[in-house]
């Protein structure tokens, strides 16, 4: 960040808090998919969505028919237990040969019992736990927010069942690609079509332009933004990209699949670099999640309004790095983006953990580079929200609850600097 700029943030932050005195907006929730908004688009771009609209709902209309027939007899067993967030169970740094063995296959074995219909999986399940019961909820019905709290606009009792949020699908389809790599004869092949599946879900619930949403069958809200929240499109991206290798664990699927993951993955750096938010003739970074239709920067929760985002903007140069041989145009957004952080960087400023007053930003000669996780898409100031959706540009004023159970300052655009130092010194060597 400009020194004389930061400086003056900085003062301002370390004021006393006046009631209201930082308040300098309010978050504006996410607009969903809807054949409304889809006919505000170009013609030429219509047919497209409206399949994709049209798909959506086919495929939560069958999920659901799936299930209602495993009821069909009136009881049914409770919701799986919450577990961790993003689910448990599945490690994927194990030798080769582990994942032949019974520990390994009882997950396997209760990661493909939790698979939708639609070929995706809900979030935050241990699948080291027991197999899904006939007639039991995808996910844990008590981890789901309130209506108060959500804006989604399904039925209250079917949320996240398909998702790429916090890992979920993403690494189930990691764990049961090295099961069925490790047991290649025909006791692998519930696992190599259940993984067959999952990648068909991942194409299927790719947008029209290349992006992601959170949940799919969409289920409203903004839940259908296009997700870089988490490096929730990153991580598909990235599975995606081995999947279009067709070689080790991913050699026994179809070539026709590793095609239309190829061209998935195509699609998806394209709009990678259509998202680059623009200000003032500049390229700068991402958002947490843009709109699926018009590809501006959306809020999500309460307390994420649209900005600037800098945790996952640098998984995002990490991951174009990765692809940089493409063209110019993929290594002109890395450059632009690093010279962002670079600039928007914070010094002598040290996040604390939580005590008596809640987590703060103090000053701290030494301390940094952090960054605050959102910044204005304006001034490009920090700015914070809450949960009764006030906009402030002061984290000291944020709620204690919001400041204690948020990430509102991270280190980690460091590692994309670190990583876009060796690039380039690798680049200089060719």
């Amino acid at each position: 960040m400009h020194v004389l700029k930061a400086a003056l943030w900085v003062a301002l932050a370390a004021t006393p808090i006046v009631a209201g005195a930082r308040e300098i907006g309010r978050m504006t929730p996410a607009a969903p998919i809807t054949e409304a908004r889809i006919g505000q688009l170009p013609p030429a771009e219509q047919p497209a969505w409206r399949a994709y609209l049209a798909r959506s709902r086919a495929l939560m209309a069958a999920d659901k028919a799936a299930l209602a027939a495993e009821r069909a007899g009136g009881l049914h067993p409770p919701s799986p237990p919450t577990g961790p967030s993003g689910g448990a169970g599945m490690p994927l740094d194990r030798p080769a040969a582990w994942y032949a063995g019974l520990e390994a296959r009882h997950t396997a074995d209760t990661i493909v019992s939790f698979q939708t219909p639609a070929g995706g999986w809900g979030k935050n399940v241990d699948r080291a736990g027991p197999p899904r019961q006939r007639g039991q909820a995808y996910v844990p019905m008590e981890h789901l927010p309130s209506n108060a709290e959500s804006d989604i606009q399904a039925d209250p009792a079917w949320r996240y069942v398909g998702t790429i949020d916090n890992n979920a699908t993403t690494s189930e389809l990691r764990f049961l690609a090295r099961v069925q790599a490790a047991l290649p004869g025909r006791e692998g092949d519930p696992y190599r079509d259940a993984l067959a599946k999952g990648v068909r879900y991942l194409l299927a619930a790719q947008f029209p332009n290349g992006g992601w949403p959170q949940v799919f069958p969409l289920q409203g809200g903004y839940h259908d933004a296009l997700t870089f929240n988490d490096d929730a499109l990153a991580d598909v991206v990235s599975l995606l990209t081995e999947v279009a290798a067709g070689r080790g664990e991913h050699a026994a699927l179809a070539p026709a699949l590793a095609v239309e993951a190829r061209a998935a993955v195509d699609r998806a750096i394209a709009v990678i670099l259509k998202t680059q938010v623009v200000i003032g003739g500049t390229r700068t970074i991402w958002g947490q999640q843009h709109d699926a239709l018009t590809l501006q920067p959306a809020g999500a929760r309460n307390f994420e309004p649209a900005s600037l985002a800098s945790y996952e903007s640098a998984r995002l140069l990490v991951l174009l790095m990765q692809h940089a041989g493409r063209s110019p145009q993929v290594q002109s957004a890395v450059r632009d983006g690093i010279a962002w952080l670079r600039a928007h960087a914070l010094y002598g400023q040290e996040w604390t953990a939580a005590g008596a007053e809640g987590r703060r930003l103090v000053a701290k000669p030494g301390a940094g580079p952090i960054w605050s996780r959102y910044y204005d898409l304006r001034s490009m100031w920090p700015i914070f929200g809450d949960r009764d959706r006030r906009i402030l540009d002061d984290v000291n004023a944020v709620s204690l609850e919001r400041r204690n159970g948020y990430s509102w300052f991270s280190a980690q655009p460091q590692k994309a600097l670190d990583r876009y130092a060796r690039w380039q010194a690798a680049s200089a060597g060719n």
